[in-house]
């Protein structure tokens, strides 16, 4: 068994930028850690401010933050290497014995034995959004882990089965130039979800095309995703102008959750310079704290961050065009590379607020309301973990490295028509 990490109770507001920073990032790390599914190891959907559920759901998108959470925790010291290599082994193994369908993962499993726990009637079979956060962490891990010690070059084996055989392109429907969401074992495509942007899934695209033995075609990026340029915003909200998607931007985990290991900073293609995009989109959502244009009350320059969390009435998707009065602390923390002032400020606000509420064990709760002086009793994994990511990408650039650095995601920014620093600096290394 793993030595549980000890926490701190609460935060200090006169604590340095980098001390609350580091409080903040390991306690978020926690929920992958000690408050993993004890027999896989993998990361569970959701879990309590002070006890952990009776059930054994798994998430896998959560999972696949999980895996890029544990490489932090490596290099910031707060495990060992060792006890983070028995853990892949043990989450690896969950992975393995997983009933998929044809290579895709779906949304929910059983963390003891691998079957598939169906998200609704009709959603009962591979979830290639899923799928696709849980290989971006992967790969994260397959990049980190070293070819010459034999152990860790197992571990890289086992990673490379898992992800060659995602059959991505069984996701795109007979003479249709579009991924789809799901694919069901027995209602097929009844769920019948195209993948369009802008959203969350432009990593899914991209790791569609980097598949080694069962890729997308590069027009299937252009015509579905981008829908050969039917994504294009251009204009302009709060004095602040938004390249791509929705208006105002939509909730702000479309710019966390395929960037914590895909890099923006210089990545652009004939669409976006995505970097401008995810930069312009978190100020667009700070600007409507800021601006207030429904009264919602404590929001503020301090008090900002709309995205997916739980709510007084549920699940709830939060937007400046979807405003429920409801902050999630994911959106602004996870937000530190784009608007670093603006999320330290947020950072020490909401350290501010009652701790006995809004602060436990895994760090930061999901949400809460000020109008309805509502707190949430819950943390979600795919909250948590681009808590630990974004925060990691601001002050190392680790996950973002190691991402960029699989030779399969080169390749498919290059035949998609990504430009990258890091394309460059590969090339520059194969020369010498």
């Amino acid at each position: 068994m793993h030595q549980r990490l000890a926490w701190q109770s609460s935060l200090t507001v006169c604590d340095s930028d980098e001390l609350l920073l580091d409080h903040v990032q390991k306690a978020s790390f926690r929920y992958f850690w000690d408050g993993a599914h004890p027999p896989s190891g993998l990361s569970r959907d959701r879990s309590g401010r002070t006890s952990d559920p009776s059930n054994d759901l798994v998430a896998i998108g959560g999972s696949g933050f999980g895996f890029m959470a544990i490489l932090v925790a490596i290099e910031r010291g707060w495990i060992t290497r060792n006890d983070a290599l028995d853990r892949f082994d043990r989450m690896l193994s969950t992975l393995e014995r997983t009933t998929r369908y044809r290579g895709v993962f779906p949304h929910f499993i059983n963390g003891v034995d691998g079957r598939t726990v169906p998200f609704n009637r009709v959603d009962d079979g591979g979830d290639l959004v899923e799928t696709s956060l849980l290989v971006q962490g992967l790969i994260c891990v397959r990049q980190y882990l070293l070819p010459s010690s034999t152990v860790e070059a197992a571990l890289r084996t086992r990673i490379d089965q898992i992800w060659r055989s995602v059959q991505w392109n069984s996701h795109v429907k007979a003479s249709e130039k579009v991924l789809y969401w799901h694919r069901s074992p027995k209602h097929d495509w009844l769920r019948n979800v195209p993948i369009r942007g802008w959203n969350e899934a432009l990593i899914t695209y991209i790791l569609a095309a980097a598949s080694p033995d069962h890729a997308i075609d590069a027009e299937i990026y252009h015509q579905g995703f981008a829908g050969n340029g039917a994504f294009l915003n251009g204009r302009t909200y709060y004095g602040v102008t938004l390249p791509l998607g929705p208006d105002y931007g939509g909730p702000l985990f479309f710019a966390h959750y395929s960037f914590c290991g895909l890099d923006p900073r210089g990545l652009k293609d004939q669409y976006a310079d995505y970097w401008l995009q995810n930069c312009s989109h978190a100020r667009i959502n700070y600007l409507h704290s800021v601006h207030n244009p429904h009264d919602q009350v404590g929001y503020n320059e301090h008090c900002w961050g709309l995205t997916s969390s739980h709510g007084p009435g549920g699940y709830k998707v939060s937007s400046p065009i979807s405003d429920f009065g409801l902050i999630a602390p994911t959106a602004a923390l996870s937000s530190l590379p784009y608007l670093p002032e603006e999320t330290l400020r947020a950072l020490r606000y909401f350290a501010t607020l009652p701790q006995s509420k809004m602060y436990g064990r895994f760090g930061f709760i999901d949400a809460f309301s000020s109008a309805r002086n509502w707190f949430a009793r819950t943390y979600l994994a795919i909250n948590q973990g681009p808590v630990v990511a974004m925060i990691e990408n601001y002050r190392s650039g680790l996950l973002w490295q190691l991402f960029m650095s699989a030779p399969e995601l080169q390749h498919a920014l290059r035949i998609l028509g990504f430009t990258s620093p890091h394309i460059r600096v590969l090339q520059e290394q194969n020369c010498t």
